[in-house]
């Protein structure tokens, strides 16, 4: 189980990343538009720098929705190797079945 503080601070920078989306978006557009002049560009570009670094969704760590682990998580169902192992042996997970042979 991965620390209580880790996994409130990921959960934290999820909802800044979401909170900052449309500004971001917004300031991405300008400063790679082509149209405006430089000084304008660079001014989104300097906006753009100037929001919290929490607000990025690349800061954002997949967890494992189970334990809170960071690492060997699968995208699809949200949960680590070790999670989805215990819960496939124990038949909660449908359509997984443990091979043998």
């Amino acid at each position: 189980m991965a620390k209580k503080s880790a996994i409130e601070k990921n959960r934290r920078r999820a909802r800044m990343a979401e909170q900052y989306r449309a500004k971001r978006e917004e300031l991405k557009a300008r400063s790679a538009d082509e149209s405006l002049s430089d000084q304008e560009r660079f001014a989104a570009r300097l906006k753009l720098a100037e929001l919290p670094r929490n607000s990025s969704p690349t800061r954002i760590r997949n967890r494992c929705e189970v334990t809170g682990r960071p690492r060997a998580f699968y995208r699809k169902l949200k949960m680590s190797r070790i999670a989805l192992r215990e819960l496939g042996g124990e038949g909660k997970i449908p359509g997984l079945v443990k091979s043998s042979w």
